[in-house]
């Protein structure tokens, strides 16, 4: 299954980064029995948060969803470091939690969360279908536009 991830992946022009470290006192990952539970990514890249500002203000939705698909490679990228580098070892990806840093007013954070969720469904295929929330925030770390955390069925 592993190979059929990667050769998705390929096929979307996404090369996973290398796991960021943590910004602060916790670790990027917990492993309990077969629960994987992913610390909040945010939209980096290249080392930097791409996509800052408020939703709804100083960012659009397409530049939003944009930006969850981002912390969703990223995701995958710590997934990739807690399992040995297999992501065949993903059982279900049980839920995605998104955090949109929402200007007053703004209502479509589940369109945001779009970005993620789909972008985790096409990767992972059907163990990528999840539950999840996506809620909007006053702001985020860093003044990211968008944070998205993941828990996770896994071979251990």
């Amino acid at each position: 299954m592993s190979e059929a991830i990667e050769s998705r992946l390929k096929e979307m022009g996404i090369e996973l980064p290398v796991a960021a470290a943590p910004a602060a006192n916790y670790v990027p990952y917990t492993l309990s029995g077969n629960t994987l539970y992913i610390s909040g990514q945010l939209p980096m890249e290249a080392g930097k948060v791409a996509v800052t500002g408020l939703v709804g203000a100083e960012v659009d939705v397409a530049t939003a969803q944009r930006a969850a698909e981002l912390c969703a490679i990223n995701i995958l990228a710590q997934v990739k470091a807690a399992l040995g580098g297999d992501l065949g070892k993903v059982r279900r990806v049980l839920k995605l939690n998104g955090f949109i840093a929402s200007a007053p007013g703004f209502v479509e954070q589940h369109l945001v969360m779009n970005g993620a969720s789909n972008l985790i469904a096409n990767v992972l295929g059907d163990v990528g279908k999840h539950a999840r929330a996506a809620v909007g925030m006053a702001a985020l770390p860093f003044n990211a536009a968008v944070e998205v955390d993941a828990i996770l069925d896994v071979d251990a």
